[in-house]
């Protein structure tokens, strides 16, 4: 996994002194917790579990997990990864502070992703987002995904209430 730059971003390993940010930037926050898979962390102690999980994963290969740092404050104001792998192709996810919301920053930061994962060979992405999230639709048909199909789905087992989810693909050019 490369750092990479963009005009008003750097994306870059998570450090372990990102927590503190991690947490009061949007892992705390319920309103961006509201569309994912997890819970708003309760206290710093969780942040702090799951960043020591997600550290150890930058062993392997595979990994593609991204801070996204604003160049303009060095604020860290999100994160994007790979969160897995459905038939070989990396299912893309996202996160940010909402203090950063509606400026393009989420969309920048998956095109540069999807650049960064096409050039180590991956043809086909996914994404997944909930229907009612609308920002967050809009940030993956910005960056060329199709809309591939719609389940009634829970959004995990923390998560009991069933969603309209929204499946999405981008297919590389070849």
């Amino acid at each position: 996994m490369r750092e990479i730059k963009t005009k008003r971003l750097f994306l870059r390993k998570l450090r372990k002194d990102d927590a503190e940010s991690i947490f009061r930037n949007w892992a705390s926050d319920s309103e961006v917790a509201k569309y994912v898979t997890w819970n708003a962390h309760k206290d710093i102690n969780e942040t702090k579990a799951i960043l020591d999980m997600w550290l150890a994963e930058y062993d392997n290969d595979k990994c593609y997990r991204y801070g996204i740092e604003n160049k303009a404050d060095g604020e860290l104001i999100g994160m994007i990864d790979v969160v897995g792998y459905h038939h070989g192709n990396p299912v893309i996810g996202y996160c940010s502070c909402r203090r950063y919301w509606g400026n393009g920053y989420m969309t920048e930061a998956l095109g540069a992703v999807m650049k960064e994962l096409a050039e180590d060979g991956y043809r086909t992405f996914v994404i997944e987002a909930v229907e009612e999230n609308v920002a967050s639709n809009k940030v993956i048909l910005k960056n060329g995904f199709q809309l591939v199909g719609k389940r009634e789905d829970r959004l995990s087992e923390m998560k009991p209430q069933v969603v309209t989810i929204n499946s999405y693909r981008y297919y590389v050019d070849r």
